[in-house]
């Protein structure tokens, strides 16, 4: 049987790519900083280890014939982990002489300049040359990730949304779908991009996330200089001819908001910086 090793296994995507691998009856292990939780299904495997330090990377590989490499730091030690732990994953893994290594990276991130995204892109390029046979692919921006994001600027004593960013937003159960799809397939190198079924702005997304709260809330559309938002304004974080999964944001939206009180209540307002409030 098949012994696949998922990385970041614990994680939002780890866990989807966990779940639909183990259905499959591929043999999977998942790697994770903690130990398995008493609630973790039975018939997996649970390696300890941490690729910011290579502790434990060695043991966890040994039997393992693939990798999906779904682990990622974007907030702190982003190059711990998501650089120097992808080499030292890729030296353990053709020690180990893994058959195949499956990379998920980002829609983009070698057009953008942020460190999060150039490291994704060196990533990649680790990845292409470590030496174990490997395919990758680029995803989208996740639902849950567009939500975290929207929380975050809730919680200031202003709702700014920079107006016109352009997202495509994919529901992880669709992109851990064509990771497995890799993985019964094998080495492939760089797969088509994959994104979500529909392109959007990430304001219209705002007001879809309050109403589906029953959030009543003003969103202020501030412009976001530089040459980045500009890239993104023009779409560079999208892939339109790529659809991947049939998950809306709206449909999204209703299945995670669907116990709140207020659900389905007006949106509220939104304004525009230096121009006078006006209901939407």
């Amino acid at each position: 049987m098949t012994r696949v090793l998922v990385t970041g296994g614990n994680g939002g995507l780890g866990r989807e790519v966990v779940a639909q691998l183990h259905a499959a009856g591929y043999m999977v292990r998942v790697m994770s900083r903690s130990a398995a939780p008493a609630a973790a299904p039975a018939g997996l495997e649970w390696a300890v280890a941490d690729l910011a330090t290579g502790a434990g990377l060695s043991a966890a590989l040994e039997g393992v014939d693939v990798v999906v490499h779904a682990a990622s730091s974007p907030a702190r030690n982003t190059r711990a982990v998501d650089v120097d732990g992808t080499r030292r994953l890729l030296k353990c893994a053709h020690q180990a002489r893994v058959a195949h290594l499956v990379y998920v990276s980002i829609v983009g991130c070698d057009q953008v300049s942020l460190a999060y995204y150039r490291a994704k892109t060196a990533a990649e390029a680790l990845v292409r040359d470590g030496g174990v046979p490997w395919s990758s692919v680029r995803a989208t921006q996740f639902h849950s990730l567009i939500d975290g994001m929207l929380r975050r600027l809730a919680r200031l004593p202003l709702f700014v949304v920079p107006p016109g960013l352009l997202l495509q937003p994919i529901d992880t159960c669709a992109a851990a779908a064509r990771l497995a799809e890799s993985v019964a397939a094998g080495p492939a190198g760089r797969l088509p991009d994959i994104g979500g079924p529909e392109v959007l702005r990430l304001g219209d997304m705002a007001r879809e996330w309050l109403a589906a709260q029953g959030r009543l809330r003003r969103i202020i559309a501030m412009p976001l200089p530089g040459a980045v938002a500009a890239a993104v304004r023009r779409g560079i974080l999208t892939c339109p001819g790529q659809h991947y999964g049939h998950v809306t944001w709206a449909e999204w939206l209703r299945a995670s908001y669907a116990t709140s009180e207020l659900a389905g209540r007006p949106v509220g307002y939104s304004v525009q910086v230096d121009n006078h409030p006006r209901r939407k």
